[in-house]
């Protein structure tokens, strides 16, 4: 085999690798738009008036949980541009809402911050270790790429949690990846 070949496999090789990190931001900017497409469609029915309500003692309120979930999407945005969040000396403070459009504003706010920070992701920076901590305490130790994942997955985890507590409120709730009961069938 002559150095001609070594060098045009090597430059083979590199480029299927840079199309297959290409791949995994493709994968995950699909994903995010999917998930922020579906987290709107609830997003929206939250009631301004039930605000303060929560179904349990140990739940919490519905603003709050809302609010959380209109700023995830921006986590992925602090996962590629930081090493990590201590709470101890950033502790978390609930965004400000007054109304649904304040709810809404403030997801599409966080998903444009998140996936403008995919976008431009180098690939090469998803193996970088990204931690959350409390002082201490270590709440989450992750790959940048983790994090990106648990991010999407908290969407995900509480968006459920806000189904539960629309549900309980007797608010029609839309479907997530197929039909809702209160949606007609498949």
């Amino acid at each position: 085999m002559s150095f001609a070949d070594l060098l045009l496999m090597e430059l083979q090789s590199i480029e299927k690798s840079k199309k297959q990190h290409m791949d995994i931001i493709k994968a995950l900017l699909k994903e995010l738009e999917s998930e922020f497409n579906t987290t709107k469609k609830f997003m929206a029915l939250v009631p301004t008036d039930k605000f303060d309500w929560a179904p349990h003692t140990k739940s919490m309120k519905m603003k709050s949980l809302a609010s959380h979930i209109a700023e995830l999407p921006e986590w992925i945005s602090l996962a590629l541009t930081t090493e990590g969040l201590d709470f101890a000396t950033a502790p978390y403070q609930e965004k400000q809402i007054e109304n649904n459009g304040d709810l809404m504003k403030l997801l599409e706010e966080s998903y444009n911050k998140g996936r403008s920070a995919l976008m431009q992701a180098l690939v090469e920076d998803f193996d970088k270790p990204w931690i959350l901590l409390h002082g201490e305490m270590i709440l989450g130790e992750w790959t940048k790429y983790e994090t990106i994942r648990v991010s999407i997955s908290q969407t995900i985890h509480h968006r459920a949690q806000l189904g539960v507590y629309l549900r309980l409120l007797d608010i029609p709730i839309p479907g997530s990846y197929g039909p809702s009961a209160d949606e007609p069938g498949f």
